[in-house]
């Protein structure tokens, strides 16, 4: 991936443009005691009320729309462990095509019921085996891939959650977003890179790659292992990894144990109930409070797709 191919800030503004008839523009929330327990101020991006319950409609619908005429030949395709499956099966129903989505054989079964919902096909595989099954349905289909995190119309498409939050909240200091393959966060760079922001990704230490990446200036793969934050297994994808790199951005880390206990905290206090993934972004400001004191922050809620029955057991009535 060379720098010219990158997306532009001028390629978010007409995704934003594009997408906004398919799409919502989702609210904006704060809370005085979590402001109170890492000493700045927060503003919460609500992308767990966006469209298939996560950010990723806006870069699947955006992509989906540019490649309209591949994407009606012969279907689209991806592979995905869940929200991103979810938002080009609702892209394919945008545009009236048909989507496949390979998924990993742990994917949670919320995700994996909303996506049959949308009518799609899925195929099931072993988490490393993501995309070397994928490019044997496009081999047999034709299918035209939307990528999860390294297509341009995709991270573009996903710069517009922060363009939107700058929209409503102009005067933050920094945004922190979760980063898996890396979209969100390199779309969030795009645009504060305009507005003079720092940009912070939030990463379970389990899959360190991004923060490993960013700090060696290798691209390092997935590192293949679990975590509760189901939606950041995946490596950093070139595109974030150049953006990010050029930006000059960090990625920290969180366990397993804060971010459920993030989760949890949010929850209680604010009564949204946001999915693991999402949660890193607070278990990051409650875990660096010194990067985040006294300042403005913008946090993009990633997703709300949380699987109910691995909260609790089930109560028989």
């Amino acid at each position: 991936m060379t720098t010219s191919a990158l997306p532009t800030y001028e390629d978010v503004l007409a995704a934003a443009e594009r997408i906004a008839p398919y799409v919502h523009r989702t609210p904006v929330f704060t809370n005085a005691t979590i402001n109170a327990r890492f000493g700045g101020t927060f503003h919460a991006k609500s992308e767990h009320l966006q469209r298939v319950g996560a950010f990723k409609a806006r870069g699947a619908v955006n992509a989906a729309l540019v490649h309209r005429e591949e994407a009606l030949a012969s279907g689209i395709a991806t592979h995905s462990s869940g929200n991103h499956g979810q938002a080009v099966a609702y892209a394919a129903s945008v545009i009236g095509t048909m989507a496949t989505i390979v998924m990993p054989d742990h994917a949670a079964q919320v995700k994996v019921d909303a996506i049959r919902a949308y009518g799609a096909n899925i195929v099931f595989c072993p988490q490393p085996d993501r995309e070397a099954v994928l490019d044997r349905v496009v081999a047999d289909t034709g299918a035209h891939v939307i990528h999860p995190f390294d297509d341009p119309m995709v991270v573009a498409g996903q710069g517009t959650a922060t363009l939107e939050l700058l929209s409503d909240v102009p005067d933050l200091d920094v945004v922190v977003t979760p980063i898996g393959g890396g979209g969100l966060m390199s779309g969030a760079s795009i645009v504060a890179r305009e507005h003079g922001l720092d940009v912070v990704g939030a990463e379970p230490e389990v899959v360190d790659d991004s923060h490993r990446s960013l700090r060696d200036g290798v691209r390092y793969p997935a590192t293949g292992a679990m975590s509760v934050g189901d939606g950041l297994l995946t490596g950093i994808g070139s595109i974030a990894f150049e953006i990010l790199r050029r930006d000059g951005r960090e990625v920290v880390l969180v366990s397993e144990e804060e971010i459920v206990e993030a989760m949890r905290y949010v929850v209680s206090r604010t009564k949204q109930l946001i999915e693991p993934s999402s949660a890193t972004v607070f278990a990051a400001l409650f875990r660096y409070p010194d990067k985040f004191e006294g300042r403005r922050v913008g946090v993009i809620i990633s997703g709300g797709n949380v699987d109910l029955a691995k909260l609790a057991p089930s109560v028989d009535a």
